[in-house]
């Protein structure tokens, strides 16, 4: 692709025409702008597209350039010139390895999405649909009015569960949601830090939160290959992922390797419960900062079921409301906040010239929240996304799960999860949050709350 066509607006624009993206104020020596990252994240990507459609930004020695409109991130999205590589890949190689679906580009990435993406096809989330119910209402039976629940360790737990019952067959239980959801608070805190501030030789001292960090990754990958190895040992080929993956063949019809395995599992397992739980969080979150909308919820499912069974899989079509409230709450509290690109080739956009090689950021948290995009930007609307509102929204100023051939290929599978659990839930409580706890938003490679305490109040 030439400079000229990167994106539609450069089609009639010559390189000679483009210029450099103006350089961010605020930066130090030798830390650049990566203090500010660290210090108040989400109030810095916010306030980018003040100073331009493209900006540069300095992180140590890096330079690197924020894109901050939807228009210009699609066109990122969409465009061969752009690769996923990056400072956010780069932190997540520890934890995602360099041969699964997630960091993969090229010819390997095209054959991994067709490994994996049957498991998520539209045809295919209906199969899911008994342990999704099963798993929700099992939800609604051990929490209790009056009960204090945490609901980190819940809803990783029930993320760990539903994932791993529906696309690993497996009935890995309580203990190993746990772990998980400890060592990826750690692993996710420590590598936000090396991508905000890449002081290399720095990470491999024995300091005490080093060696948490890796004694966290080091359980995580023993995790995944404790799941490989007892389906190993079980000689059972459930019609499941997980079977699909041990059977993959590669480009030339030899086996898929052992550590393309691992860490396709580590793909299915660690950001994909990391960013479900954190959804289930802040709309636990919502439900109870907004009771008018539970209430809402909770009278949708009533005239849904006829209030006289559990709400099923084969209702979550029907919830337009319950579904609204969960796409508004993505929108302000997005899981996945931060994203960066690479470029392998000279190329630009919209009015800059970008070179190859160069480090591409952006912030679907900043783009969401945009007062250029939406009325009323930070107050929580879900009737936003009626129809006849929804159409006035910017294209790509809200891709929740992402476009083009990143797009996350889990989409449908994880909407109906997480329309199932809220209207499971609000159907018999409404929530309360107890006085020790802290909603503020976490910030890490992910977004969820510091820890969220709530009370099930009973209809």
């Amino acid at each position: 692709m030439t400079i000229e066509s990167a994106t539609p607006e450069a089609e009639a624009r010559s390189a000679s025409e483009l210029r450099e993206p103006p350089l961010a104020g605020g930066g130090l020596p030798l830390l650049g702008h990566g203090w500010k990252l660290a210090r108040d994240p989400l109030a810095f990507m916010s306030q980018l597209r003040d100073h331009g459609d493209v900006v540069r930004l300095k992180l140590g020695p890096k330079t690197v350039y924020a894109v901050t409109t939807p228009d210009l991130t699609g066109a990122l999205a969409l465009s061969p010139d752009y690769h996923v590589d990056g400072p956010v890949w780069e932190s997540l190689e520890g934890l995602l390895g360099k041969e699964g679906v997630a960091t993969a580009n090229g010819p390997r990435h095209r054959r991994q999405r067709r490994t994996i993406q049957p498991a998520f096809r539209l045809g295919a989330v209906p199969g899911y649909g008994p342990i999704m119910e099963q798993e929700a209402h099992a939800l609604t039976e051990r929490w209790r009015p009056g009960d204090t629940i945490d609901c980190t360790p819940e809803s990783f737990r029930a993320a760990v569960r539903i994932a791993a019952r529906c696309l690993l067959r497996g009935v890995y239980m309580d203990e190993r949601a746990e772990r998980l959801s400890t060592d990826l608070t750690t692993v996710f805190r420590g590598m936000y830090r090396r991508m905000v501030l890449p002081l290399g030789p720095l990470y491999r001292l024995p300091f005490p939160a080093n060696r948490e960090f890796n004694r966290a990754l080091a359980d995580l990958h023993l995790l995944v290959d404790e799941i490989v190895t007892e389906r190993r040992a079980s000689g059972q080929k459930p019609d499941d992922l997980l079977t699909a993956l041990l059977e993959a063949k590669d480009d030339n019809g030899d086996p898929i390797g052992e550590q393309e395995i691992h860490d396709q599992v580590v793909a299915i397992l660690t950001p994909g419960s990391e960013t479900v739980a954190a959804a289930i969080m802040w709309l636990l979150q919502v439900l109870a900062e907004h009771p008018e909308h539970a209430e809402k919820v909770r009278a949708e499912v009533e005239t849904v079921t006829g209030g006289d069974r559990p709400v099923a899989f084969e209702d979550v079509r029907s919830l337009t409301h319950t579904n609204n409230v969960i796409i508004e709450a993505m929108r302000l509290r997005p899981a996945v906040w931060i994203l960066t690109r690479r470029t392998v080739t000279d190329t630009a956009l919209g009015a800059y010239r970008i070179p190859a090689g160069a480090d591409i950021i952006y912030s679907p948290y900043a783009i969401q929240r945009d007062r250029r995009s939406f009325g009323d930007h930070l107050d929580f609307d879900p009737d936003r996304w009626l129809p006849e509102r929804a159409k006035g929204v910017p294209k790509y100023a809200m891709s929740p799960f992402g476009v083009g051939n990143r797009k996350c290929p889990s989409d449908h599978f994880s909407m109906a999860l997480l329309t199932l659990l809220v209207a499971a839930l609000s159907a018999k409580y409404r929530f309360e949050q107890v006085g020790s706890s802290d909603d503020a938003t976490r910030v890490g490679i992910t977004l969820r709350p510091h820890r969220l305490l709530l009370t099930p109040v009973a209809w």
